[in-house]
């Protein structure tokens, strides 16, 4: 795999600071944003709330996206993929469709003000979907009431359950028909993911719960129009602050091809943003592109460049990070995903597995798990020879999966 473009000499930043030497400051920041490096999460809840909405549609290695920002050491990430399973149980982390649309956790007190935000670019991208599955106003509206009913009180159904409730009514069981008429309940709110159930075979499966009894609702704006438009507002300044400050050094571009929203209102929410939270984000640019990031992470990487930072003798031991290849280190970015290393997008070579192995934040491999008579089996790809120091590394996030999971892993 070919190496990210490294960004070379030296650059105005916001204050007049240079910001030397090449994309290993950048790639950095972002490992350390996405708390994939110290300050750790002190929980899952939080980890999920740094980073707003997590891409979901794996549940086994989504879990892990969360625990492997709560700690790293060992010890700190015992036991949490039943952690993560008991959140979504009970409703503080909520798995929907959101933002482009595809799974995605997001925390209860979040969902809420996202899924308003995002709905009319969800529902405008589905309007052909709903056109050729006959999902009108008039099926949307009259499937809802069925499914807020189906679910109201704490009764969580699965697919199939509710399948049956839509087929007793005359729509449609299965098929397209139905998925895009219970997308439609998600993103207007009436439908949410609910406490998982175990199949006879031990796999989690989703079931779904009223939205209203699940998420943390705002009040409904009493002033009409105005107040909506206020409402909405704000959102898009919460989510400009929550994406760069978790996600930065990234461009609008990189934000809106996350939030499914247009770069105009990405740039609408950096304004709001400033003016909400005046001094929380600051920006630079190199290579022609204007990166947005935590201002704290600027002021640091000035004070470094300018010889008033700490210096740090030696050369740090090597990190090796096996992350799901829907990991918000590599979905956070589209325009700028070329610090990760390799091209975009990041498919595996024929035969490999698909799972993202980070060599100090750079692409170097593929992994994937498996399960055997009570033991993980972790099938691990370098594009390289790893050498003593790079082996070593890789042994030790081992260990942390074989404590997230809670069995023996074995590394072939």
């Amino acid at each position: 795999m070919g190496g990210g473009a490294e960004l070379n000499g030296s650059t105005d930043v916001g204050g007049g600071a240079d910001i030397n030497g090449g994309a290993g400051w950048l790639v950095g920041s972002r490992l350390r944003r996405q708390q994939l490096r110290a300050p750790a999460a002190a929980g899952i809840g939080d980890a999920l709330k740094n980073l707003l909405a997590v891409q979901s549609q794996e549940f086994a290695y989504a879990r892990w996206s969360l625990a492997q920002r709560c700690a790293r050491d060992t010890k700190g990430v015992a036991g949490l993929a039943a952690g993560v399973e008991d959140a979504v149980a009970d409703g503080t982390i909520l798995r929907t469709h959101v933002l482009r649309p595809t799974w995605h956790f997001v925390h209860r007190d979040d969902l809420d003000w996202l899924m308003e935000l995002s709905a009319p670019r969800l529902h405008q991208g589905n309007k052909g979907m709903y056109r050729q599955t006959g999902v009108d106003a008039t099926a949307a509206a009259r499937s809802a009431d069925l499914l807020a009913a189906a679910v109201a009180g704490g009764a969580h159904k699965t697919r199939e359950e509710l399948a049956v409730v839509l087929g007793n009514a005359g729509f449609p069981a299965k098929g397209l028909g139905f998925i895009y008429l219970l997308m439609h309940a998600e993103i207007n709110r009436v439908l949410v993911s609910g406490a998982p159930v175990r199949t006879a075979g031990g796999a989690l499966k989703q079931t779904y719960a009223s939205f209203p009894e699940r998420a943390r609702q705002a009040p409904s704006p009493e002033n009409g129009a105005s107040a909506a438009a206020e409402r909405r507002e704000n959102s898009l300044a919460q989510l400009a602050l929550r994406y760069f400050r978790s996600r930065g050094p990234a461009t609008v571009k990189d934000c809106a091809a996350w939030s499914g929203l247009t770069v105009g209102e990405v740039r609408a929410g950096l304004q709001l943003a400033a003016e909400i939270s005046p001094g929380a984000l600051a920006s630079f640019s190199r290579d022609g592109l204007e990166f947005h990031l935590a201002a704290e992470e600027l002021d640091a990487a000035a004070s470094a460049a300018s010889g008033s930072g700490p210096v740090v003798p030696g050369t740090p031991a090597p990190k090796i990070d096996l992350v799901q290849c829907y990991d918000e280190y590599v979905m956070g970015y589209s325009q700028t995903r070329n610090h990760l290393g390799g091209t975009a997008p990041y498919f595996a070579p024929a035969g490999a597995p698909m799972h993202v192995v980070l060599l100090d934040g750079r692409l170097a491999g593929w992994w994937r798990h498996g399960f055997s008579g009570g033991e993980c089996g972790l099938e691990v790809k370098m594009d390289r020879p790893l050498d003593t120091g790079g082996r070593s590394a890789l042994e030790a996030e081992a260990a942390r999966y074989e404590a997230f999971l809670g069995m023996p892993v074995k590394v072939g």
